[in-house]
């Protein structure tokens, strides 16, 4: 009994590790090391993060849709980069010289087989096809033409190319057949507009010769009435100048002078032909008075022209006795076209 208790009697020794500073030590290891990934490690990348964004940012030398001045002079590094930031801003195949197409390529000039460069163009091209496809549909042809000959130069037997050429085709095509249904429709309405000038044109030709036969009409009216105001020959006064026997030598109007009459423009312009029946009355010398239209086919289109060219007629008066009279004729004028 006295070892035993002479053992557990005995003071620990200089330097020992007690078990509970030993836990205290592994805890606080393990806190700093939680520390370090989950508070530490993030601040600093988002700090990184945050750098090159502000260094991207304030570049001053490029836009981001201005070309690189010389890529040839850019190393296989800074080539990535540059795809990588292109790939970011959406950039895949456009603008031309600043996008990330051009640039994985030109990493694969500079370093065939980069597996970065031919993984990038392989995984991305789907998206590539994408855009090419969003600009042919805003009918940009050309900057369409020159996505579609990037991508075949990425891919040249991938099947897409062949969709995206066919859509290219195809919207040019409803391109021009808009622009010619454009012109078609601009000529029609020129067409419909000169087709109304024309009509205005010979309506207001038709209402202008209405207007003159209404106007001879009323000077015809105007002369017959002043006829009958005016007072009779002396011959006819004579109340008791016997009534005409058989034995009378009576010879009728001789026309002396004929003049054509003019052929309405509105009727030769619409290839009318017709007649005009008129009754005029020839003095004792030889004058055409009270010309007047008893029928005519058709009315009132060649009524005008026929009531002029026969005032203007002359005859060699009609005679009872050998001395003129006055006599009342019917004469009917032709229209034909050609004659």
């Amino acid at each position: 009994m006295v070892p035993r208790h002479r053992l557990s009697a005995r003071p620990p020794m200089r330097g020992a590790i007690q078990p509970v500073t030993l836990a205290v030590v592994v805890i606080v290891a393990a806190l700093a090391v939680a520390a370090w990934f989950l508070i530490i490690r993030p601040y600093q990348a988002a700090m990184s993060t945050q750098d090159a964004a502000s260094a991207v940012a304030s570049r001053p030398a490029r836009t981001r849709d201005a070309p690189l001045a010389n890529v040839d002079a850019l190393s296989v590094d800074q080539l990535l980069t540059e795809a990588r930031t292109a790939m970011n801003e959406q950039r895949l195949v456009a603008p031309k010289g600043n996008n990330a197409f051009e640039f994985y390529m030109k990493v694969l000039q500079k370093q065939p087989g980069n597996p970065v460069a031919a993984d990038a163009l392989r995984e991305t091209f789907s998206y590539g096809a994408a855009a090419t496809e969003q600009t042919i549909n805003q009918r940009d042809f050309n900057e369409a033409q020159r996505e579609i000959d990037l991508l075949a130069k990425a891919d040249p037997e991938n099947y897409t190319l062949t969709i995206l050429r066919s859509k290219l085709d195809a919207q040019r095509k409803t391109l021009d057949r808009e622009q010619q249904q454009a012109v078609d429709a601009q000529k029609a309405q020129q067409l419909a507009q000169q087709n109304a000038a024309n009509a205005a044109r010979q309506r207001a030709e038709e209402q202008a010769a209405e207007a003159q036969r209404q106007q001879a009409a009323r000077d015809q009216a105007a002369r017959v009435a002043q006829q009958q105001q005016a007072p009779k020959p002396a011959t006819a006064a004579v109340p008791t100048r016997p009534a005409a026997t058989e034995s009378e030598a009576i010879t009728d109007a001789v026309l002396v002078n004929q003049v054509k009459p003019r052929y309405p423009t509105a009727a030769l312009r619409a290839n009318q032909e017709g007649w005009v029946d008129v009754e005029l009355t020839v003095g004792t010398d030889g004058a055409v008075s009270n010309v007047t239209v008893t029928d005519a086919q058709p009315r009132h289109v060649f009524d005008r022209s026929a009531i002029d060219a026969v005032s203007k007629w002359e005859f060699k008066p009609a005679t009872r006795n050998g001395e003129p009279m006055a006599v009342t004729l019917r004469r009917r004028l032709q229209f034909n076209l050609g004659r």
